[in-house]
């Protein structure tokens, strides 16, 4: 992917004020923003959710290494609805999504096996000749996320064993049965902030609910799952609160606030398997193992083969052009009233990269539930 300047991403995010007046007014306390709501000149990519059609727009991102102005125009920066602008790159878009929908169709079933990345691969122009030194080079460092069940059987610890090693090199089951809340407070950075660190609060509770503010120079950025739904409430968003629908995105909420805590990690994900083969995430071995979600998305973690903690999950949700992954890599493991949390969250996705480092961290704290419930609208500074 190519990365915006700061100039991209804050004056696109700064513009879409200009669509506010439209989600605003049509957006209730739980309704599902689609795409139609929103965006003129939709045409092949209807009936979606506001959040999967960005989502998507990611997917293309990372599948053609573009950013926005590749297939809009350097004039949307200025003006949200230049978006709409019909330029011939957004024209060939459509005919290659109908493109792949019907070879899918025709040939798998339907299923998402060919996509915009099978022939682009992260170029503009998809490759049709051979590549010589690809053909005679030293393979390229293997991706762990790819990591797949070996064909042979594998003599390797079971899933079970392996939770149970990382619940104890956590802190074991009384500690982590005694940790019931967590509210931290630390620095973010990521697309939103140019990468420049800025404020963040974290606000998590057994079971399943967290709140996350980054208070960027646009305004705050908030994340809340209170157990059963989720809303994005930012300024750099097409409106500014979204209810995230039923699916994988709400999923994708519901696992990062069951993993503050690890003493449910078993009950996060069901139909656990092992017998992966062997795979390593900046120089360490880890020992892989897939479960899924309520609604079937399919989810890896990879723990740290010597010490057991996590050192990443990856979720891949299927959306209408492909599989969309989100990693997450956790590192700077502290202990806090005896159990060992990351301080430090890596989220990276096809829409783009943010971390958290925390600097204070208070367990067993009293949460307000109101820090769980539906945000306001992000307001603009």
């Amino acid at each position: 992917m190519k990365w915006q300047s700061k100039g991209s991403v804050l004056g696109a995010a700064a513009l879409t004020l200009s669509l506010w007046s439209v989600a605003a007014a049509q957006t209730g306390a739980d309704k599902t923003l689609m795409v139609e709501d929103v965006f003129k000149n939709v045409q092949v990519l209807k009936g979606i959710s506001v959040v999967e059609f960005m989502d998507t727009m990611g997917f293309f991102s990372a599948s053609l290494g573009y950013n926005c102005t590749n297939c809009h125009t350097m004039e949307s920066l200025g003006d949200w609805a230049k978006y709409a602008d019909d330029i011939p790159a957004k024209r060939t878009a459509r005919r290659m999504v109908q493109m792949v929908n019907a070879i899918n169709q025709e040939n798998f079933g339907g299923r998402h096996v060919v996509t915009c990345f099978t022939c682009h691969r992260g170029d503009g122009l998809p490759k049709g000749t051979p590549s010589l030194l690809a053909q005679y080079s030293a393979p390229p460092p293997e991706d762990p996320n790819e990591i797949a069940i070996s064909p042979q059987t594998l003599k390797g610890p079971s899933a079970e064993e392996v939770l149970d090693k990382y619940l104890q090199a956590a802190g074991g089951e009384g500690k982590l049965a005694a940790l019931k809340s967590l509210r931290a407070k630390g620095m973010y950075g990521g697309f939103d902030t140019d990468f420049s660190k800025v404020p963040v609060e974290v606000y998590a509770k057994a079971p399943g609910q967290r709140t996350v503010v980054a208070h960027t120079p646009l305004g705050d950025n908030t994340t809340t799952f209170d157990g059963r739904a989720g809303w994005y409430a930012s300024p750099d968003r097409p409106a500014p609160l979204l209810a995230v629908p039923a699916g994988p995105d709400l999923d994708g909420l519901r696992l990062d606030a069951e993993l503050m805590f690890p003493a449910g990690i078993k009950q996060a994900l069901a139909n656990w398997r092992a017998g992966f083969s062997s795979t390593s995430i900046n120089g360490r071995e880890v020992v892989t193992l897939q479960g899924s979600t309520p609604t079937g998305m399919r989810v890896k973690l990879f723990f740290d083969k010597q010490n057991g903690l996590l050192a990443r999950s990856v979720r891949f949700a299927n959306s209408v052009v492909g599989v969309n992954p989100t990693q997450v890599d956790y590192a700077d493991y502290r202990e806090v009233a005896g159990v060992k949390i990351p301080f430090k969250w890596t989220v990276t996705w096809t829409d783009g990269q943010s971390s958290i480092e925390l600097t204070d961290v208070e367990p067993n704290a009293a949460i307000d539930a109101a820090r769980f419930a539906r945000p306001a609208p992000a307001k603009k500074i």
